[in-house]
């Protein structure tokens, strides 16, 4: 691959992950909002970040980052059947409606993006599947610590600091999973289950998960 070429892709991977990309991350907050207004209320970065983690570790990572490898790999051999299977699975593993609907409504809305600049799919092909991979997990941590400022709960240096801390759980949790086979996809957070049952039944909020 030439520099021009290699630098294209970069930006596309920055485009792509970049929250001014309307793919609808910015309206969740992964059941944030409702702790924030429960009694379990998080009140400094490091309980947020110890949260995101649990989040990757536990239900992104073997979960959604696993389907996305397993995407990656029958989209180049062209294989929708099994594209599709993968889809059913991941969809059917988010036990809460509100986020099931979410993810569909985030997932249509990226390919719909995509597809109203690019009229092939070398821009998706350019990537290798661990990249991807980074980008989901990245842009989740993001999506969180977004909510969080929003919410008042911390200040944007300390979501900063967020970040970069959670750097080294993204790299890992990609590592471990992105090459996962779709029959050991797996999550298990039910404290988490049960903080985004409680956001879904929220009669008043700031965002859809």
């Amino acid at each position: 691959m030439n520099i021009h070429n290699a630098s294209i892709e970069e930006i596309s991977m920055l485009q792509l992950s970049d929250s001014f990309f309307p793919s609808g991350m910015y309206t969740t907050s992964g059941g944030l909002e409702a702790l924030y207004y429960s009694n379990r209320k998080i009140t400094d970065a490091d309980q947020l970040r110890d949260l995101i983690k649990v989040y990757l570790e536990h239900q992104i990572g073997p979960a959604d980052c696993s389907a996305l490898g397993n995407s990656y790999e029958h989209i180049q051999r062209n294989d929708l059947q099994k594209l599709v299977e993968v889809d059913n699975m991941i969809f059917s593993m988010k036990l809460i409606e509100e986020v099931r609907n979410a993810s569909t409504r985030s997932g249509t809305q990226v390919l719909r993006c995509v597809s109203s600049f690019r009229t092939d799919n070398r821009i998706l092909n350019g990537y290798q599947e661990a990249i991807t991979g980074l980008m989901m997990l990245y842009g989740f941590s993001v999506s969180m610590v977004g909510a969080a400022l929003r919410l008042g709960v911390l200040q944007h240096f300390d979501g900063q600091r967020i970040i970069h801390e959670l750097k080294p759980s993204i790299s890992e949790t990609v590592e471990k999973n992105i090459d996962r086979p779709l029959t050991s996809m797996w999550q298990f957070a039910p404290d988490i289950d049960i903080l985004q049952i409680a956001h879904e039944r929220m009669s008043s909020k700031m965002f859809i998960t």
